[in-house]
């Protein structure tokens, strides 16, 4: 635990959250009113749990949103694997990953929403749950929850740490309070090299690096009657896909499509936008450039008119990455870091992806230097590099199975190497 006295920006920012509860409260009812918290559940984010705690050792696991929760999975079931008599308990904070926890987390795993970043929130939850390990995974950063959670807990650790450019950038200017909050963790890794010398500048410690422990989440699932119909409307058109889209490079897609189309009538560009809710945005973009698209939130078909189909919908990305074997993944040209490209490449499909990609910097180079994915720019480079996939089906393959290998390769050591060093520093912090 921390010796070091708390700065006084945290003690201002943590008595000021304190009176910020009618905020707080006001907050969280226009998230409801906005469809972003769980009428049933709201309880939870004001540190209320809705489940007993069990009995024994308790493992708590938070990761905030979807990619984090899918990174959880692997990690909860290589831990009870090696902690037979432990319980486990995995947070977040959206309604979308709370649902992918419905499905996924083993029958004796639970799930509740984390509470917001309030003292009392966040102490009605400890005081309940009571954990015997807290495992943060990524990048959340929240002072009452941290700080709360440490004088709780015998052990914390941060896994699969991230930081983006920015955020170094912002924490730099605040060295006192990010490194009073990262000496809350007994353990600290970087999901890459990058991450981990990052963490290490701000917490003024080391800061351990193996492996991206997305390379070990499964396979996104598919509904397979979904997929056979999906294949039935398509039949053998040529088609790719440009997934978990932000403004600025669907406008991209859509000009690379008009290109394309000249040398290939029956194509079909799937577009599925990070943000389903812009779905009627993108659909926009495709009429103004003469095609009248296929919504799949509206429960269109896909016609032999159908120029571009619009994946609007949440969870069903494993849908469409096994429907192409070419995939741009999107974030990459705009500057959001790019998402995932284990995703798509765990699913057998050759990647192309623009130059910030900075969430996953080294996951990209590895596959690059494999032969696994490529880097386009702009709409005449897009087009360039799917019209060369296209018209070579045997370098299309060799790059679909050379991400394949790397995510694989991967993702077992990672797995194993992360899940040993949370034992051995478990077991430290008990002695």
């Amino acid at each position: 635990m921390t010796t070091m006295r708390e700065p006084l920006g945290l003690k201002i920012y943590r008595a000021a959250s304190r009176a910020a509860e009618p905020v707080a409260s006001i907050a969280l009812k226009r998230r409801l009113r906005a469809g972003k918290e769980s009428a049933d559940r709201i309880g939870e984010r004001r540190g209320v749990a809705t489940i007993e705690r069990p009995q024994g050792k308790l493992v708590w696991i938070h990761g905030a949103s979807v990619g984090e929760s899918l990174s959880v999975l692997p990690l909860l079931e290589s831990l009870k694997a090696q902690m037979p008599d432990a319980r486990f308990l995995a947070t977040t904070g959206t309604t979308t990953s709370a649902a992918l926890m419905a499905e996924r987390l083993p029958e004796d795993a639970m799930h509740q929403f984390i509470p917001l970043d309030h003292p009392d929130f966040v102490r009605s939850f400890l005081d309940h749950w009571r954990p015997d390990a807290a495992i943060f995974v990524e990048s959340e950063f929240w002072p009452n929850l941290i700080l709360q959670a440490r004088k709780a807990t015998p052990f914390m650790a941060l896994i699969n740490g991230r930081m983006s450019p920015k955020s170094f950038s912002d924490w730099q200017s605040q060295p006192n309070a990010i490194r009073f909050i990262l000496s809350s963790f007994d353990l600290i890794l970087g999901q890459d090299r990058k991450n981990a010398d990052r963490l290490k500048t701000l917490s003024g410690r080391e800061a351990g690096m193996f492996g991206n422990l997305k390379n070990a989440a499964a396979p996104l699932p598919a509904d397979s009657g979904d997929a056979e119909q999906l294949q039935d409307w398509i039949g053998g058109r040529t088609r790719w896909l440009a997934a978990s889209t932000h403004p600025g490079e669907e406008e991209i897609i859509v000009a690379a499509h008009q290109q394309l189309v000249k040398e290939y009538p029956d194509l079909l560009t799937i577009i599925a936008p990070r943000h389903p809710e812009r779905g009627e945005d993108v659909g926009a973009l495709a009429e103004k450039a003469g095609a009248a698209p296929a919504m799949r939130s509206r429960g269109d078909a896909i016609s032999a008119d159908t120029q571009f189909y619009i994946a609007d919908t949440l969870g069903e990305l494993g849908l469409f990455y096994r429907l192409s074997d070419i995939a741009f993944v999107g974030g990459s040209i705009t500057p959001k870091g790019g998402h995932n490209p284990l995703e798509p490449a765990r699913l057998g499909a050759s990647i192309l992806h623009g130059p910030e990609t900075f969430n996953f910097v080294e996951t990209y180079a590895e596959m690059r230097n494999a032969g696994g994915a490529a880097l386009v720019r702009n709409d005449r480079e897009m087009a360039s590099a799917v019209r060369r996939l296209f018209n070579d089906a045997k370098t299309r393959r060799a790059m679909a199975d050379a991400a394949q290998g790397t995510a694989e390769e991967n993702a077992e050591r990672t797995l194993r190497d992360i899940t040993q060093q949370l034992l051995d520093k478990m077991t430290e912090a008990a002695t």
